[in-house]
């Protein structure tokens, strides 16, 4: 005998009436879950046993097995059904399922149900109790299995209810299921209007639609059989993933979370972290912290500098909350994050690539259950000796593919720089924020050209030597030599070696002074502050030149590039002697970072 908590509940005034056209005591069943093997039908129908009694598990054809309640006259079944669900013992769709639907029962075992007669409803067993995650983090935990975990209903083509019997049983549907069923249309792509719980002309369009590519009837009425088919479809892409409810005291957050493929990992103001426990890219961030709107842009500018959030993608601050969704060939990212009573909270969802019916499915469930508790996140919370300049509350900040110099050659802030700093590029920045495209390259001469996406106002342009250098003058580099660790472009002092390169190349000088990689690209001065050039990457390969011979391309053969590129070479320069520190001046207001980015 079943056992139901406390008080019976009222039987409706039409259940004479009822959509199953069957005496009271017509042997029906409480369908609850479905399993695509009999190895899952064993064992949810085992979980469900030891909180439920009258557990029973049946085969439903094409390879599906059913876990079911009963059997029960149809008046005790549908008081089964109504007081369950409203404890939430049994996910909400569960159904009623008559006799006709079931195979060969698999559990209990040894058992013949079918020919039972019926239970009468009398008492439940009380809701499992939820267990702790950590002391700051609860997570519901009891057998009952969330709603959006269900398998698919067998879909069957014998039809369970005729329409009259369908529209009858669809009378008694709440509000929100009504709203699910027009979601799971919504999701399965056969309806495109609002979700309003108002199943007008297009609610029932799309629901012929759907019966007529799931092998039914087209009536437009969906039966008790086909709306449990229909949700189960809607939720079975998230299959395993154990989605649970989290409650998070120190956050003040509380949201469902797939806790079969992420665990909580630390605090790390602002974030509670969530990491992957299959080794894989998925990861959950709580966000939650002490604001206004200024802090809101804030996070939402720093948080498109993280290696999180890829740079495709859409971004979008409105009023007091943000979007930001970046995707590549590895992970997408989605963060959610609002203002609300001087406090902003969210998360991001960091999720496979390619896997986007179930991210996106499982964005719409972490946004609908997002409940903001009391209070936030300690801004002193994580480990203090987890400091890095590349991370950002313990996350990798995006770094550039590569970083190497150039310098400013117009008032509008064309740059130039060596090819190799823009060689496949998805983006390319000066001074780490601002775009730039790619004007000219000349692979022969290793020079690239640069326009910025806005127009700038350089403080210093470059302007060429008027005359030719003097072998064994003073010249100086400046380039951001450690590729942008430090903030200002370093100035290195040399001499000028010869007027050619080491085979006689008119287009060549070559210095006597040490540089490293990230200088490649940026200006050399002579002893007058003017340019004679631009500083080549060291060559490669076998041959090994000393670490004090380095290659500049002349002035010239760049006044050429910028003419074909429709740039008009700077000026002439003055010819007397300036200061070295007029010169590092100088050096650091023209030279700039360029990044590229993969």
């Amino acid at each position: 005998m079943i056992r139901f908590l406390g008080v019976c509940v009222a039987v409706f005034a039409t259940w004479s009436m009822m959509a199953f056209a069957q005496s009271d005591q017509e042997v029906v069943w409480v369908q609850i879950e479905a399993q695509p093997n009999l190895q899952d039908g064993l064992t949810r129908a085992e979980d469900y046993a030891r909180a439920l009694d009258d557990v029973n598990g049946f085969a439903l054809g094409g390879g599906w097995y059913g876990i079911l309640l009963g059997p029960y006259a149809a008046e005790d079944a549908r008081q089964v059904l109504n007081v369950y669900r409203a404890d939430g013992l049994i996910p909400r769709d569960s159904y009623i399922a008559f006799s006709s639907a079931l195979g060969a029962q698999f559990f209990p075992a040894g058992a013949d149900l079918l020919r039972r007669g019926t239970l009468t409803a009398e008492a439940a067993p009380a809701l499992p109790q939820s267990e702790d995650l950590t002391p700051q983090i609860a997570l519901d935990t009891g057998n009952t299995a969330d709603p959006a975990e269900q398998q698919p209903a067998a879909l069957v083509t014998t039809p369970d209810e005729t329409p009259a019997q369908a529209r009858q049983s669809e009378r008694l549907l709440s509000a929100e299921e009504r709203l699910d069923l027009q979601t799971a249309l919504q999701w399965a792509g056969f309806y495109n209007a609002a979700i309003d719980g108002a199943f007008g002309r297009g609610t029932r369009n799309s629901m012929a639609a759907w019966q007529s590519a799931n092998g039914f009837e087209p009536t437009g009425v969906l039966t008790t059989a086909q709306r449990a088919g229909l949700l189960g479809q809607y939720n079975a892409v998230l299959e395993g993933l154990d989605l649970r409810r989290v409650t998070d005291a120190k956050t003040g957050i509380e949201v469902k979370l797939p806790m079969a493929r992420v665990a909580f990992d630390r605090y790390e103001a602002p974030f509670a972290k969530f990491s992957s426990v299959e080794g894989d890219v998925a990861q959950v961030l709580l966000i939650s912290q002490d604001g206004n709107s200024d802090t809101l842009a804030g996070l939402y500018q720093v948080m498109q500098t993280l290696e999180i959030v890829p740079l495709n993608g859409e971004r979008s601050l409105e009023g007091s909350s943000f979007v930001l969704i970046g995707r590549n060939k590895d992970i997408v990212s989605e963060t959610r994050a609002g203002l609300e009573d001087g406090q902003i909270k969210g998360f991001t969802l960091i999720w496979p690539a390619g896997d986007e019916d179930r991210r996106s499915r499982l964005i719409m469930e972490m946004e609908s259950s997002f409940t903001r508790l009391p209070g936030v996140l300690d801004p002193a919370a994580g480990d203090a000796a987890d400091q890095s300049i590349d991370l950002v509350a313990g996350l990798q900040v995006r770094k550039p593919r590569l970083s190497r110099s150039g310098f400013f050659v117009d008032e509008r802030g064309a740059v130039v720089t060596t090819a190799d700093a823009v060689q496949s590029c998805t983006r390319i920045t000066l001074d780490d924020d601002v775009e730039a495209r790619l004007n000219i390259v000349d692979p022969d001469l290793g020079v690239a050209v640069l326009t910025p996406a806005q127009t700038l106002a350089p403080a210093q342009v470059a302007q060429f030597s008027p005359v030719p250098p003097r072998l064994q003058s003073d010249v100086a580099v400046a380039g951001y030599s450690y590729e942008g660790i430090l903030d200002a472009p370093s100035v290195t002092f040399g001499t000028l070696a010869d007027l050619r390169g080491l085979q006689g190349e008119k287009d060549l000088s070559r210095l006597n002074l040490e540089t490293l990689p990230g200088d490649a690209g940026g200006p050399v001065f002579d002893t007058s502050g003017n340019v004679l050039g631009m500083l080549l990457p060291r060559g490669g390969g076998q041959r090994q030149l000393p670490p004090e011979v380095s290659f500049a391309l002349a002035g010239g053969a760049i006044a050429k590039v910028l003419e074909t590129a429709g740039i008009a070479a700077p000026q002439p320069g003055l010819t007397a002697a300036v200061a070295p520190e007029d010169i590092t001046a100088q050096a650091v207001d023209m030279t700039v970072l360029v990044s590229c980015w993969e």
